[in-house]
Parts: C-alpha cells; structure tokens; sequence
C-alpha cells in the first residue's frame, strides 16, 4: 500500500476458505489492505485414517536421501511424529536432505530448526520437479502428503526419473459440517465482493457447502456476483470445472500473491 493512500480492499468484503486453524494470516495479509474479512472454513486438517504407513517410513528416515514437503501441513505432522519417537526433523539423520515446495512450507521448517536444502523458484510441485538440484536417478526419496485429494504429480514424476518413491499420507483435510451463519448470510444477500481459494478441495467443499447451506439455486446466483480469486493453477482448474471461471489467480502462488490477486480483481468491478 502507497503511504498516504487509502487501502485497496476499503469497503470490499473478502470471503477466506482456508483451513480454520490457518486463517489467521490470511485475515492480517487481507485487512491491512481495508477488507472485511468473512471465514468460511473449506478444511478441517486433521491426522490420516492410520499413522503405520507414516511410522514404517520414519522408522527407515535413515535409508532415505530426500524427503520432499508440498505442504506445511506435512511438514507439522511429519515433525509431531518424529517427536512422539524421540526425535524431529532438526535432529533427522546427517545425509537427509529436505526439499520443501513454497514459502510458507520452508519457514515452517526453518521454525522447526530444520532449514530446506531446496526451495523451487516457482511455488508449485511442476517448479519443483523442473529445478530439481540432481538426477533422481537411484534416489530414495519420502514424499508426506495429504491423504486424498492432492495430486500424485511428484512421485510419478520422480519414479520416471529412477527415483525409489514411498509416497505416504502424513494428514487428511475434511470437509466441515458447515459455514459460519454470518458469511452464509452476506454470500445469500449479495454482500461479497470476492471469495479465495488456496487449494482444489476449498473449491469443492465450498461448492458443497454453499448448497446444503443455500440450496442450489440461491447458492448458484450467490456465486454468479462474487469474483472468484484462486492461489495457483490447480486450484485454478477446480474453479472453472465447478463453478465455470475464474476471475484472478495468485503470482505468485502464495498469500502474498493472493492478496494480490484481490487487489487487482477489485479494481476491475
């Protein structure tokens, strides 16, 4: 924001879909900019339907070259894990190296004393896989990841490439049982002027709980006059197969580029 100039989002109502217990940032990011900000919690994060598939692949944390994180949320699970057996990711073993895929997932891991040796310029898994510091030929890498939903892109991707790939469910994101009263509210009365998504499965689960909440048909027409603003190309895609566009993606594909993204989405309407 220029000093002296009045915020970009004053008087705009934002509508945020992540993960209740990561709404914080998003909320501080979108109100220095003058925005009311609504929650709409799209995930509830929470552990996988078992932990043996994580604690078999920690247990062997030493045979292991790479563990490579897509989310923050691997990376806290992973860590609680490690814990529970004595150990964490700061105290792993000396040859393990860790590859971490956006900002907010390698300052989580530099919090935990536990700094990533790779960050891909681009905050996407393709960005990761592209600059990849070395061959996988023969490499046996340990890919934590959400239990369903997320994309299967890097252990194909790596295993392609010669990689010994054990990809493993480290968490699970849920759908909520529904929406706060207040933001069903200003979505049914036209009071939103835009709505963001940080992931496929926000799409989804808000598509859904807009019509238990709504119906279909006044869910629908709420949609039609909200801008939808989306965090990077996947989730991306998920918008224009649910709800038939998009109007703004993050650059870049964090929540600094979704803030953004807001910005320039409002000066348009």
């Amino acid at each position: 924001m220029i000093a002296g100039s009045s915020p970009g989002l004053q008087g705009r109502t934002i509508v945020v879909t992540r993960a209740r217990e990561q709404l914080g940032e998003a909320r501080k990011l979108l109100e220095q900019e003058g925005a009311r900000v609504l929650d709409l919690p799209a995930l509830e994060i929470g552990p996988p339907d078992e932990w043996g598939p994580l604690d078999d692949a920690l247990a062997e944390l030493d045979e292991f070259h790479w563990v490579v994180f897509s989310s923050a949320n691997g990376v806290q699970a992973v860590d609680e894990r490690l814990r529970l057996q004595g150990s964490s990711l700061g105290r792993r073993p000396a040859g393990l190296r860790i590859a971490a895929v956006g900002r907010k997932t390698a300052r989580v891991l530099e919090q935990l004393g536990a700094p990533a040796d790779f960050v891909p310029p681009d905050f996407v898994a393709d960005s990761l896989i592209e600059h990849f510091p070395v061959s996988g030929w023969g490499l046996r890498l340990l890919l934590p990841r959400v239990q369903s939903g997320g994309r299967t892109l890097l252990a194909e991707a790596f295993g392609e490439a010669g990689a010994r790939v054990v990809e493993v469910p480290a968490y699970e994101s849920r759908c909520p049982a529904d929406i706060p009263d207040t933001t069903a509210t200003a979505l049914a009365s036209g009071e939103v002027d835009a709505i963001t998504f940080s992931s496929g499965k926000t799409v989804l689960h808000t598509a859904a709980l807009l019509e238990q909440r709504l119906g279909a048909e006044l869910a629908a027409r709420a949609m039609r006059s909200v801008a939808l603003v989306s965090i990077g190309p996947q989730t991306s895609r998920h918008c224009l197969e649910q709800f038939g566009r998009v109007d703004q993606e993050a650059n870049p594909h964090d929540l600094d580029g979704l803030t953004q993204a807001c910005l320039q989405v409002m000066q348009t309407r």
